[in-house]
């Protein structure tokens, strides 16, 4: 018995011997670190692989990993057991606690830092957007998924592509970097970075973004675009430009579904066909409908090489002449209030000081407007004004059978229809005939000004209480109280106030209704035209000659070749044709019976020397083009 025990653990030491060296072979593995452990849920087949400092394990057929809520399958995976990286291949798919879930033909996964690396028609998706890119990075700690290697985002009709792509699961925001790329059916957006939340739609401008909308292109550096409801919201002087112009403010917000854009602050709108300016605090521009409203201190400027022309008022408004209509002004009465601005530092809420609601009474009454021609002139004519000759002729006129006291009648005139130059009212407003508007290459635009208009030009100063051009006929209407000045000497004015140009110079004015012309001789001494309606034509810039009618009256400061004065004429006929020559008044031709009384002088009556209605408003004159900045 005794032996048989010997024997036995003679055998057992053997054994434990040979044992022992064998076990060596196999390295100590670290145990995992907490919550890195991956668990085989399936193969179907399985090798581990040990040699030296190797240790591997080989997983083939219908992969099935799991480590905590994440799942993976693929057709094979390699798994190295001392670094805990998992090499897998064919059809990965990737499942993150139902939420996330990622796609491509193979993968590189380091269960330590549980970052994934995923190539070949590499996609993620969270059921709302989906990534896409030759290579997809994913962080399943921070919930973190890139790109590096261009990568494109697709969330319902919006497809984003980038060269540099991070997305935040949880906060459910892009960041794309270089060579940004938003298409959309509506609009495309490009720029160099920009952040976009896929549940809400917005895309925050971080760096200079173009915006193409098709039929209007916007250039901006901050602020946010919901590319949802097409709504704006932009800082830091953003511009919005279209085939007639371009639009630009401290903080623009747009509305692409009602075409509107809002600007607040130092707005500035360039009307690049015809050549004009609009500026003011605050202004809202309608694409559709193709007007620009403009209050809070509005001036609009009037391009030209020679003289450059301003308008100032409460309120200016520019639209389109729809066919069939002599004047289209729509209504932006209850214009929608846009959402507060996300993600940005509030803004003052916009109001504008005066809303157009409804078409002028005075426009509705104007008897040129209501026959208007539907002519369109290439590019906004400016307003300019000759230089009155009065101003400097001192009154040479020479009158016709002028007596010491009295003039005596005339002969027998003709017809004022057959008199060469003379027109009757209807005639001196008429309008050319209508050319063929299929030529026309560009709207026929009209431009309101009111209430409080003030004009500057180097050539023309003026005030009214409202003001409408439109290029269709080349026309300016002064309305309400109208005063015009050619120079500090000469005023202008009467119930209503038409300026013709032409050529983008005056052509032609015309006072209506209580016509006066004032010209300033000396201290309290005035040349003065008074009529029922004046017209004066320009030629070459200066007043070539003009037609008094109706109730005609004059009163004139006759002077010498050294400048002294030698008399004062008045005279009453029924129509007054006046002759300039190289700007200055050389001849007065009286018509029907004219009436004169000439007075010395020394013996002039001063309380008989001012016509009825006779006002000096110079005190009203604008000085300089900065008092209408102000």
């Amino acid at each position: 018995m005794r032996a048989f025990i010997k024997s036995g653990l003679l055998l057992s030491a053997v054994f434990l011997a040979a044992l022992i060296p064998a076990r060596a072979q196999v390295p100590n593995q670290p145990p995992p670190a907490q919550g890195t452990r991956i668990e085989i849920i399936h193969a179907d087949s399985l090798l581990d692989i040990t040699k030296d400092t190797l240790a591997v394990r080989k997983l083939i057929g219908k992969v099935h990993l799991k480590q905590g809520t994440t799942q993976f399958w693929s057709d094979s995976a390699i798994q190295n057991l001392k670094s805990n990286i998992i090499d897998a291949y064919g059809n990965i798919r990737i499942n993150q606690a139902d939420s996330v879930y990622i796609y491509g033909r193979a993968l590189n996964y380091d269960a330590a830092t549980r970052i994934a690396t995923l190539t070949g028609d590499a996609r993620m998706t969270d059921n709302k957007v989906t990534i896409t890119g030759p290579e997809l990075v994913y962080d399943m700690n921070a919930k973190v998924g890139s790109y590096l290697k261009t990568g494109k985002l697709v969330s319902d009709r919006s497809v984003l592509t980038s060269d540099e792509g991070f997305y935040y699961v949880d906060m459910k925001e892009m960041h794309f970097q270089r060579n940004v790329v938003l298409v959309n059916p509506d609009y495309t957006l490009t720029t160099d970075a920009l952040l976009y939340n896929t549940e809400t739609k917005i895309a925050n401008i971080i760096a200079p973004t173009t915006i193409n909308e098709g039929k209007r292109i916007m250039y901006v550096t901050s602020g946010y675009y919901d590319t949802d409801k097409g709504y704006g919201n932009f800082t830091s002087r953003p511009l919005i430009e279209d085939s007639t112009g371009t639009l630009t403010a401290d903080q623009l917000e747009i509305d692409r579904i009602s075409g509107k854009a809002y600007a607040t602050g130092n707005m500035v709108y360039r009307d690049t066909i015809n050549k004009m300016s609009l500026l003011a605090n605050y202004g809202v521009a309608d694409q559709n409908n193709k007007t620009l409203l403009a209050t809070q201190k509005p001036l609009l400027i009037m391009e030209n090489k020679k003289d450059t022309f301003y308008m100032a008022a409460d309120t200016l408004f520019t639209g389109i002449i729809k066919p069939g209509d002599s004047l289209s002004i729509p209504s932006v009465q209850g214009l929608r209030k846009a959402p507060p601005p996300l993600r940005l530092t509030p803004v003052k809420s916009r109001t504008a000081e005066t809303i157009i609601d409804n078409m002028p009474e005075f426009l509705k009454k104007d008897e040129l407007l209501a026959k208007q021609q539907k002519d369109s002139v290439s590019g906004t004519v400016m307003m300019m004004m000759a230089d009155s000759a009065m101003a400097k002729s001192r009154d040479r006129m020479q009158l016709n059978n002028v007596g010491n006291v009295k003039i005596a009648p005339m002969k027998a005139i003709q017809p004022a229809d057959s008199l060469p130059g003379i027109m009757h009212y209807a005639d001196s407003i008429a309008l050319t005939k209508p050319k063929d508007k299929s030529a026309d290459t560009a709207d026929m635009r009209y431009i309101l000004a009111y209430h409080n208009v003030r004009m500057f030009s180097d050539s023309l100063q003026g005030v009214a209480d409202s003001v409408y051009y439109s290029t269709s006929d080349s026309v300016f209407r002064f309305y309400k109280d109208p005063v015009l000045w050619s120079n500090r000497k000469t005023q202008m004015y009467g119930d209503t106030i038409y300026m013709y140009t032409k050529n983008q110079t005056a052509d032609k004015v015309v006072m209506k209704q209580n016509a006066f012309i004032i010209n300033e001789s000396g201290p309290d001494l005035y040349n003065q035209i008074k009529g029922n309606l004046i017209t004066g034509y320009v030629k070459d810039q200066s007043l070539d000659w003009m037609h008094v009618e109706g109730n005609a009256e004059t009163i004139t400061y006759a002077t010498d070749n050294q400048g002294a004065y030698m008399n004062v004429n008045r005279t009453l006929s029924a129509t007054i044709k006046l002759y300039f020559a190289g700007g200055e008044l050389q001849k007065a031709v009286f018509y029907t019976q004219p009436e004169t009384t000439v007075y010395p002088f020394t013996q002039r009556p001063v309380e008989e020397l001012k016509l009825e209605h006779f006002k000096w408003d110079i005190k009203r004159q604008p000085k300089n083009k900065y008092e209408l900045m102000h």
